[in-house]
């Protein structure tokens, strides 16, 4: 009985410390990404407070009109929701999906100070 209560004070320890944040944490403000698209460079502007994602914009970009809308008007908002960049990429678009992804990720390379 005794093993079985230490083991259950292990394991409740371990959920304890896996649910005690981990999130990230960022310098509050916005920041500035880049990286190669398809036709060029994707430049974003990340807004993040202290512990979340709160805003992503694509500033600029030589993508396709028509056929990377669906990346450059679902992959930012994926981002906010997710409160990070582990977003499925959009078919057909995965090119510019991918840099929107990658400029996001160097802007908060910047966020992190």
């Amino acid at each position: 009985m005794k093993t079985f209560r230490k083991m259950a004070a292990v394991i409740a320890l371990i959920a304890l410390v896996g649910c005690s944040g981990g999130g990230s944490t960022y310098k509050a403000g916005t920041y500035k990404g880049a990286a190669e698209g398809h036709n060029g460079d994707v430049s974003v502007e990340v807004t993040v407070s202290e512990s979340a994602i709160t805003a992503v914009k694509v500033v600029e970009h030589e993508e396709t009109d028509g056929i990377a809308d669906g990346a450059l008007n679902t992959i930012p908002d994926a981002i906010v929701k997710a409160n990070g960049v582990e977003v499925d990429t959009v078919s057909g678009c995965t090119d510019t999906s991918e840099a929107i992804i990658e400029a996001v990720k160097a802007a908060l390379e910047k966020a992190k100070g």
